[in-house]
């Protein structure tokens, strides 16, 4: 219930309102009990046809009213959440696509996923008419006071009942938290498990991998049922014993008001209106009561949300360099993944000036593509420094550093939107002239001729849609359409056929003519004889740096 308070707090002015709504309507709510009690007590016993139509009407007017304060403290309670839910959901996906990689490799992208999705059930929790059923339980009070002054031995019943439905209500929803928490648990097990499928299509089928995963699949499954099986079964038990509750309050006040009425103390109208106050008084005790469910499963949702944001984020500011040269150096530079106690690599130290060459070899597994992205300050190095023109990156605005570059990932993967608008978010400043013209000088012209949508055609999951050729050729792409002063390229000529490597190599001659600087992760013979340092993986812990006279590149520039 903490969230829900929070949510009250945060907005007292609405709140007073939706509080001030709910106490008109419930004080209209008296008119349906007083109007049987009358009827009874005056028409029946008087016979008056215009003291019949004057209650009749009065009701109706008050009832009409009631409806209106309720739509409108609805329409109050959805502007209480709206916001909030909005800005959980937009926060949560927003720390997705700025956190720290470190940070986030921590974490199963099956938990990710279940983090925002677990925010619907924040929503479905605080709906309008959650939230104002809520707020209804202090009024049932109201309800009470109105059967005391009727008659005080019959309101001691219906306060009995009131306490112990809501005493049993709040025991309800703390014993949900445990059973809930550790389904969520579970699912993100399952999650897991279903991204695996679907990613490892090939490799379950080929390498005999479904006897692994359906055995963890009907584990998770088996866990998942007895858990929600408890979890019904308690709300079963809420459900069952609330409606014994209301039938067994019924017995109480009509036993006790029928021997006051035999011995004169209460009429039959007092009876009949008594047993609809204290009826009305136990409904929103009973609604509160079997929200528990809702609640338990929102509140453990919003412990992830919260856990989650505390994973470190990148700064949204910084310096920016009136002018990037291309310089770029590591000072003592050491990784480490978390959890490794040996280095990727430690103590390497290198300048690399303006215009300079660099190639990176190294085995599978040596650490070339984790020192990319670190050069790219997508990944913080354990110890150390990366500086660009002599400024630390961790001083420099991600956002304006990134634009400094041009970066090809081994695995390059897209957003699911147009070619066009990949290309765009990369740098928005670029014109569509050159974008055609790089599009065709990767070889990707055919591919986007080919589509009735053209540079509109759509990219799936991520690139997925893709065969590895044309998401390369395509990341080349991205990384031209940058244009930056430093080009960190992994393994740029790999899945490539003989005209795609021919096309990297000429455009690594043109970036060396243009002055740009170069680090190429790659065991290509060419790409490595072009370089004038070259830095091998493989030398640990500290990787070995040496000079080198290029050739291929030097000769043909100069051709």
């Amino acid at each position: 219930m903490g969230e829900f308070f929070k949510r009250l707090k945060a907005k007292p002015g609405l709140t007073a309102e939706i509080v001030a709504a709910s106490l008109f309507a419930n004080i209209l709510a008296l008119a349906s009990p007083l109007f049987v009690i009358q009827v009874l007590n005056r028409y029946v016993g008087q016979g008056v046809d215009a003291t019949l139509a004057a209650l009749a009407s009065g009701v109706l007017i008050a009832i009409a009213l009631e409806l209106g304060f309720r739509q409108a403290r609805m329409k109050l309670a959805r502007g209480l959440s709206a916001k909030t839910d909005d800005e959980l959901s937009t926060g949560a996906f927003g720390i997705l696509t700025t956190a720290e990689s470190m940070a986030l490799m921590r974490i199963p992208p099956g938990e990710r996923r279940e983090v925002v999705r677990g925010l619907e059930l924040v929503e479905n929790a605080f709906t309008p008419g959650n939230i104002t059923a809520v707020i209804d339980v202090p009024f049932a009070l109201l309800f009470a006071v109105a059967l005391f002054l009727l008659s005080p031995a019959l309101a001691g019943i219906a306060v009995g009942f009131l306490i112990v439905i809501f005493l049993f209500a709040v025991y309800s929803q703390r014993s949900l938290r445990g059973p809930t928490a550790t389904l969520s648990g579970v699912q993100d097990e399952v999650s897991g498990l279903l991204n695996n499928a679907n990613v490892a299509t090939d490799t379950i089928r080929a390498f005999g991998g479904r006897s692994i995963l359906t055995e963890a699949w009907a584990k998770a499954s088996e866990r998942s049922r007895l858990l929600r099986a408890l979890i019904a079964r308690r709300q079963a038990l809420v459900q069952s014993v609330t409606q014994s509750a209301q039938a067994l309050m019924s017995v109480f006040i009509y036993s006790l008001g029928a021997w006051l009425v035999v011995h004169g103390e209460l009429d039959i109208g007092l009876l009949i209106g008594a047993n609809i106050l204290s009826a009305r008084a136990l409904g929103p005790m009973i609604k509160f009561a079997q929200l528990g469910e809702s609640f338990a499963k929102a509140e453990n949702a919003l412990a992830k949300v919260r856990e989650f944001a505390q994973i470190p984020v990148e700064p949204e500011k910084g310096a920016k360099l009136s002018k990037f040269n291309g310089q770029i150096e590591f000072r003592d530079v050491s990784f480490a993944y978390s959890g490794d106690s040996t280095p990727l690599f430690e103590s390497l130290n290198f300048k690399l000036p303006p215009g300079g060459v660099m190639v990176v070899t190294g085995s599978n597994g040596a650490g070339k593509s984790t020192l990319a992205k670190v050069a790219a300050g997508l990944l913080q190095p354990t110890r150390g420094q990366v500086l660009a023109d002599g400024v630390d990156l961790k001083q420099l605005d991600p956002g304006w550093w990134r634009s400094q570059l041009m970066y090809l990932p081994q695995e390059p993967t897209f957003v699911n939107a147009s070619l066009r608008a990949n290309l765009e978010a990369a740098n928005p400043n670029q014109s569509e002239e050159t974008m055609m013209r790089i599009v065709r000088e990767v070889g990707l012209g055919p591919f986007v001729d080919e589509s009735p949508d053209g540079m509109d055609r759509l990219i799936a999951n991520g690139g997925g849609n893709m065969a590895l050729g044309q998401r390369r050729r395509l990341a080349f792409a991205r990384a031209m359409f940058v244009g930056g002063k430093l080009a960190i390229l992994d393994e740029p000529t790999e899945s490539l056929d003989e005209e795609g490597t021919g096309f990297v190599y000429s455009a690594l001659i043109d970036m060396a003519r243009r002055g740009k600087t170069i680090i190429a992760f790659s065991r290509d013979p060419k790409i490595v004889s072009a370089a004038t340092l070259i830095l091998d993986l493989d030398s640990k812990p500290t990787p070995a740096l040496r000079q080198n006279k290029p050739r291929v590149v030097r000769t043909e520039t100069a051709s």
